[in-house]
């Protein structure tokens, strides 16, 4: 929810994770599909036969683990806690307003809504509703998924609403009136596709959308970004730039900030290559940066972070560095800048938010948080404090800020057995004060968090956190599950689970989180160290933690069980057929597994630059090596697993976890599940109890398995 009002070189990228819309080739039966693939019929995600053989297998897996006390139990506690009524309401600032989006019991679509800052203060503080997700599908007798919104600053009376008909990335965009609280009769309006949309003014917006046949990359983002006004049909809107169809994707934003007004246009090649320029008087001028690096504009500065190394100005700086100089300076050719952030051997920066006059960086030290505060200088040079109190094992990220009127910012302050809280501050009036507290969901005071450091294969010393029992016995008797990602420099860092809490520790589990390589715990190196044709590397790291368990006696490859999604549901399927004598079960979630058609199924040509390409002879032959889908083989003693999709999910698909769990049930393997959730999205549900249903099932399937 951070506040973000610059742009970036790695805009489109940010979206594309957090979800964008309509995917590309859903069928899967496109380009290079093999004559020797049994179950390609799978890839036909609507298709009847693949939709009776999904309802077959949700038949039996909800038989197996979810018609038990056991399981209810275990859902209606998790689905307590993602209802609660005692959860923070996480707020954006806007204008004199903050805005939250809510779920709970009766509201499971939820509700947009906003208040005021003394409002907020209050206990229980009144909000003023802005539109019932639940009333809206009524009316319309749709299941739509709010997907968020863009509201025209300064006043924002205007805002454009994402709707998701499934949950997926594909939405529907509509222009919003907040004061009326209605829909804007005739205004903009996008169907439901992969879309971007952002205001230039008031009868102006930037979209990039499907316009038509070649109008997506072969990624299934949009390649072409338009200038739309308003009371012109879509077909009328003017090209801005006109990308190549194997981009990433193409979008154009305005920075409506006053005064500094300027209009962009970035270019992702892939999810680690950019190009931007800036739109001025019709021209494009391009950002002078690495491509490998993200760079943004705010106000009178340009800040740009280093994914690999750069020597301008005389000067080196490192991969993993923040430097910074006057944006109007670079423009004109001028190449100084000022180092605000340098990594070294246990430090990296997590990100950056602006206030009014000053810089907060979120840093992690051996991926434990601290917050620094910088503040330009007339001379030039910037000046440095450290935020003080962040507890220990704990994550402090800045939530909002409101860098066009003030120095506020928000905290979130979490950590694996500390519930979160919200804070606020602002910059030169003393320390942040606590606004909310999330209530305890389980009895803390029985476990203990701890790090270990392990070596992994080729020497190198891998990270992970430890939550169990205190005076805990080792003796390998433990039911451990161990979580990780390992890609797209996704750090992951303590946080408080509930669910996790509830479903795996208070019934005498331990909760195990790996900081392999792949992802951002120490930079852009920790993510680069397993890109393609050295994914293993990640792969190694996770055995290896694994390794340090069963060695440490706190559990046994018996009682030892592993869990990850997406990416991590590629990890998953890489511990299951490279690794299988280390676990005892393995949930692999909405994953990538059929690497050899990854780059033809959903948005999986978005990953290449991740993973390599599967269509040319050379990296195929790195990638077999951790393709699961060719590498399972017959007659392995492999452990019970258990995959879990959603027929909407628009960026990995249904598909890879279908044919899976099917070549597994085909090969005679009988500890095979498998459990396909219609609605969600690359996510656990549309709403908290399909959310409370998905993360049950897991937790109860791997209790099961595990003893």
């Amino acid at each position: 929810m951070r506040l973000k009002t610059t742009i970036q070189l790695a805009v489109t990228l940010a979206v594309i994770m957090s979800g964008m819309s309509q995917a590309h080739d859903t069928s899967g039966l496109g380009a290079a599909a093999p004559s020797d693939d049994p179950y390609l019929w799978l890839e036909d995600i609507h298709g009847a036969r693949a939709m009776d053989w999904v309802k077959a297998q949700n038949a039996v897996t909800q038989k197996q683990f979810a018609d038990s006390p056991a399981f209810t139990q275990t859902r209606d506690r998790i689905l307590e806690v993602l209802d609660s009524d005692a959860r923070i309401p996480y707020v954006e600032r806007r204008g004199d307003y903050l805005f939250n989006f809510w779920r709970d019991k009766e509201h499971p679509r939820g509700l947009w809504r906003r208040t005021t800052l003394d409002e907020y203060r209050k206990p229980e503080p009144k909000w003023e509703v802005l539109l019932d997700i639940d009333a809206l599908n009524r009316a319309e007798g749709k299941h739509w998924v709010f997907e968020g919104s863009d509201c025209m600053k300064p006043d924002y009376k205007r805002c454009l609403l994402s709707l998701s008909p499934d949950g997926g990335d594909a939405v529907e965009v509509r222009e919003f009136d907040i004061p009326s609280k209605s829909f804007v009769k005739d205004g903009f309006h996008l169907t439901v596709a992969k879309s971007e949309a952002g205001w230039i003014d008031e009868n102006h917006i930037y979209v990039g959308t499907d316009f038509g046949p070649g109008s997506m990359t072969t990624s299934s983002y949009p390649r072409i970004a338009k200038v739309w006004t308003r009371g012109t049909p879509l077909s009328a809107a003017t090209t801005v730039y006109e990308g190549k169809a194997d981009d990433l994707a193409v979008s154009a934003t305005h920075d409506r900030t006053l005064g500094f007004e300027r209009d962009f246009v970035a270019v992702a090649h892939d999810f680690f290559h950019s190009d931007t320029y800036q739109l001025k008087d019709g021209k494009l001028i391009h950002l002078d940066v690495p491509a490998d690096a993200n760079a943004a504009a705010h106000r009178e500065w340009l800040l740009v972070q280093l994914r690999s190394a750069w020597t301008v100005g005389g000067a080196t700086y490192p991969s993993g560095a923040l430097i910074a100089t006057k944006y109007d300076d670079f423009m004109a050719g001028k190449r100084q800048f000022v180092t605000l952030f340098a990594p070294d051997e246990h430090t990296a920066l997590s990100g950056y938010s602006w206030t009014q006059h000053h810089l907060i960086l979120d840093i992690m030290d051996d991926v434990k948080s601290r917050l620094d505060v910088l503040t330009p200088q007339p001379d030039g040079t910037w000046a440095h404090q450290t935020m003080p109190g962040a507890p220990q094992f704990s994550t402090v990220e800045v939530m909002d800020t409101d860098p066009d009127n003030s120095d506020e910012y928000w905290l979130s302050v979490t950590g694996f057995l500390v519930p979160p809280s919200l804070e606020r501050g602002v910059l030169g009036e003393g320390a942040a004060q606590i606004i909310k507290q999330s209530p305890a969901f389980f009895d803390a005071s029985k476990f203990e968090v701890s790090q270990h450091f392990v070596t992994s294969k080729d020497g190198t010393k891998v990270p992970y956190f430890e939550i169990a029992p205190k005076h805990l016995k080792l003796d390998g008797s433990n039911r451990t599950l161990l979580y990780g990602y390992g890609g797209f420099e996704i750090s992951l860092q303590p946080a408080y689970s509930g669910s996790i809490g509830r479903a795996w520790l208070e019934r005498g589990g331990v909760y195990v989180v790996a900081n392999i390589r792949g992802g951002g715990e120490y930079g852009p190196r920790w993510h680069q160290a397993a890109l393609q044709a050295n994914r293993l590397r990640a792969y190694e790291d996770f055995a290896a933690v694994a390794e340090d368990l069963i060695k440490r006696g706190v559990t046994s490859p018996a009682h030892l069980g592993a869990e990850g999604g997406s990416n991590g549901g590629l990890l998953m399927g890489n511990m299951l057929t490279l690794y299988p004598q280390l676990f005892g079960a393995i949930a692999c979630e909405i994953p990538l597994l059929d690497m050899k058609r990854y780059i033809h199924l959903s948005a999986g040509a978005s990953w290449i630059a991740e993973y390599g390409n599967p269509d040319d002879p050379k990296q195929w032959t790195f990638i077999q090596t951790f393709s699961p889908y060719q590498n399972v083989k017959p007659g392995v003693s492999y452990p019970p697993v258990l995959f879990y999709t959603t027929t909407s999910d628009d960026r990995v698909g249904p598909v890879q976890a279908r044919k899976m769990a099917a070549k597994m049930q085909g090969m005679g393997y009988k500890n095979v599940w498998f459990f396909e959730n219609t609605e969600g999205g690359h996510g656990a549900g549309a709403d908290n109890k399909q959310a409370a249903h998905m993360h049950a099932l897991a937790y109860e399937f791997l209790w099961d398995r595990l003893k």
